[in-house]
């Protein structure tokens, strides 16, 4: 690797300067996406190799980033086990046939990943492009969200449905959460055998859970990913947003790196979840609409929360938003690399 020192942070070792990507680093607010997407819709980058290894290059290329990560979506492997996904226009993302009873959840097939064949071709052609210049990171939705969506027919402000499948029949919930999980690891491992040099579990939407229900209705599925991936022997990063509560279970469940989102304070979150595994953020994403002034003092505050301990790597708490303008982007970028030379 020509720049490897964010799979040195993942490991806890000394880099020369804090590494540094951003979630959905690859989208609407560069004008280069926004062309592709002009004549493709999201699941046909997806599902050409060329295009999402385009997509996936077009931060690398603009921005002095330390890793890329594929361009792919987090509900592909729920349309491979046959639920029906759309992507409509100014709603997200659609499920028309949810799952709402233990019948729907037998019909789900436990996919062996090649299914999502174009995914591992997409990562096959990015590394070639990348040609060494950064890593590359995989990635997968975790069991709780990719439920979320599959029992709710999209996103949610409640999981009231989702709630009310894992409250009601709760054998139903563990039976639906070992298909998801044992179809992600396999992903996952596929992903890492087509060439990902790490990979990241997004659990966006466990947040909504108090720590009992994630420690009993969650938190045995994903040690399963992490257990069944531990041997593939790249940095395995667990993700998820409103964690602040959850850290302690979600260190409990696995992962070599533990992301970080924007409501708790880094130095807290990284006591939280012990030393001993390296940490994910956590600017929280609407910081990159503030002035360069507040953008810097907001990066050498996380900076500084950090420690100078190896194993941070800067992100946001989230994704990049749409309409975040580009020259912020690319000044915080700036600032970390600057503020945090060794």
């Amino acid at each position: 690797m020509n720049n490897d020192r964010f799979l040195k942070a993942c490991r806890r070792e000394p880099v020369d300067c804090t590494p540094v990507w951003f979630m959905r680093q690859a989208g609407r607010y560069m004008q280069e996406y926004q062309a592709v997407r002009a004549k493709h819709s999201i699941l046909d980058v997806c599902k050409t190799p060329d295009l999402a290894a385009e997509v996936t290059l077009q931060p690398i290329e603009r921005f002095p980033l330390d890793a890329a990560i594929i361009f792919a979506d987090i509900l592909l492997p729920l349309e491979a086990m046959g639920l029906q996904l759309e992507f409509a226009e100014g709603e997200g993302p659609v499920i028309h046939n949810p799952i709402r009873s233990r019948a729907a959840v037998d019909r789900l097939a436990v996919i062996d990943g090649q299914e999502l064949r174009y995914v591992y071709d997409a990562i096959r052609v990015t590394r070639r492009a990348l040609d060494g210049r950064v890593p590359l990171i995989g990635f997968a939705g975790a069991p709780f969200t990719l439920a979320s969506y599959a029992i709710e027919g999209g996103g949610s402000r409640n999981y009231v449905a989702t709630k009310q499948l894992m409250y009601r029949e709760p054998e139903t919930w563990h039976r639906l959460m070992d298909k998801l999980a044992r179809v992600v690891t396999g992903y996952l491992r596929q992903q890492i055998h087509a060439g990902a040099q790490a990979v990241q579990l997004f659990d966006s939407w466990v947040g909504c859970l108090a720590p009992d229900d994630y420690a009993e209705y969650v938190l045995p599925h994903v040690q399963l990913i992490f257990t069944g991936l531990k041997r593939e022997g790249v940095p395995l990063i667990h993700f998820g947003t409103g964690t602040a509560r959850l850290l302690g279970l979600m260190r409990k469940a696995g992962g070599d790196v533990i992301g970080i989102d924007w409501r708790v304070p880094l130095d807290v979150a990284w006591k939280t979840v012990g030393y001993d595994v390296a940490v994910q953020g956590n600017l929280d994403p609407v910081a990159l609409f503030a002035p360069l002034h507040e953008i810097e003092r907001r990066v050498e505050k996380i900076l500084a929360e950090a420690g100078g301990r190896p194993g941070h790597i800067f992100n946001l708490g989230h994704g990049i938003l749409p309409n975040t303008p580009v020259e912020n982007v690319a000044a915080a970028i700036d600032f970390v690399h600057k503020l945090s030379t060794r």
